[in-house]
């Protein structure tokens, strides 16, 4: 295990950190610096609390000084039917599914939502995939979702292989993170 100190305390203590744990984070996307930061914030108990911890906490506004202007940062989030038996290859079709469908749907509905996608693409084009519990359950995201006014698509399978036609198996939602956050939060990763 690696020691960190944690900065910005007054007593610069060391902290050791897991290292698949931090591991895992950096395949997200996340610095090693921000990584270590949020595994030592939430005990380093695991990847998913420490990356639930960064997405909500530390990603927003990091670096920004007072009086500089914000741009916002996006992320698509893509939430699994995991009531759906769908084996990986069949998950990772759905989740692309729903990746086409949302960026195709941005381009073609307004300037907003087209200005969004050239940001978020700019920027990396950050991908979350999590775990939705039930059908009715990514229903109630995809509900939140529109009454916040983040954009989403909700693929529904044809039936060709594995599950049955008609089945929903991936609601994929895009937007400044703070409000992606409060849609999806709370849910682990895959």
């Amino acid at each position: 295990m690696r020691k960190v100190s944690v900065p910005g305390s007054e007593m610069a203590e060391t902290k050791e950190v897991n290292p698949a744990f931090l591991q895992q984070l950096m395949e997200l996307g996340i610095s090693e610096e921000k990584a270590k930061e949020a595994l030592i914030k939430t005990g380093n108990q695991s990847s998913d609390s420490a990356a639930l911890f960064y997405f909500s906490e530390l990603e927003m506004f990091s670096g920004f000084d007072v009086g500089e202007s914000v741009t916002y940062a996006y992320k698509m989030v893509f939430v699994v039917n995991m009531e759906l038996t769908m084996g990986i290859g069949k998950v990772a079709a759905q989740v692309a599914h729903a990746a086409v469908g949302l960026y195709q749907m941005m381009l073609e509905e307004s300037d907003s939502w087209r200005q969004m996608l050239r940001t978020w693409d700019n920027d990396g084009g950050k991908k979350i995939v999590l775990k939705g519990q039930s059908t009715g359950h990514i229903l109630e995201l995809q509900e939140q979702a529109c009454r916040l006014k983040l954009p989403n698509y909700l693929v529904e399978d044809a039936g060709k292989t594995q599950i049955v036609a008609g089945s929903r198996t991936v609601l994929a939602i895009m937007g400044e993170e703070k409000l992606v956050n409060q849609v999806t939060g709370s849910l682990q990763l895959l």
